[in-house]
């Protein structure tokens, strides 16, 4: 059993950046396939951003591609996911979670692991 930690959300204004970490506790982080899922009121959660385990492979919701941008830290068992042009719609929890799937997937099932979720928050 994993542990995942998020940290770095708050409020800021539109156009705006903040970057979340995610530090996960056991080894095996490097094994991982990590997700970054948001879930905002009244919608479903959804994936923002994902990162293989070998760092090559990466994938990005289109409301997010060439704003965001998702990488690791093996070595710091981190994932990290710095958001940029950050837009009121992107406001939501955003929550880290850990995959054993050698790809990318997109469904919240597919994860194993979860963090406990930050709030990010933009103003108009």
């Amino acid at each position: 059993q994993d542990q995942l930690v998020e940290s770095g959300g708050g409020l800021v204004p539109a156009g705006g950046s903040l970057r979340l970490s995610c530090t996960a506790s056991e080894r095996t982080f490097k094994t991982y396939t990590m997700g970054w899922f948001r879930l905002a009121p009244g919608k479903g959660r959804e994936i923002v951003a994902g990162i293989a385990w070998s760092t090559s492979d990466t994938y990005y919701a289109d409301s997010v591609k060439g704003r965001f941008t998702v990488t690791r830290d093996n070595a710091k068992n981190t994932v990290f996911l710095q958001m940029s042009s950050l837009k009121p719609e992107d406001t939501a929890v955003y929550y880290c979670a850990a995959s054993f799937h050698t790809g990318i997937p997109v469904r919240p099932s597919d994860y194993i692991y979860w963090g406990q979720g930050t709030q990010v928050t933009v103003s108009s």
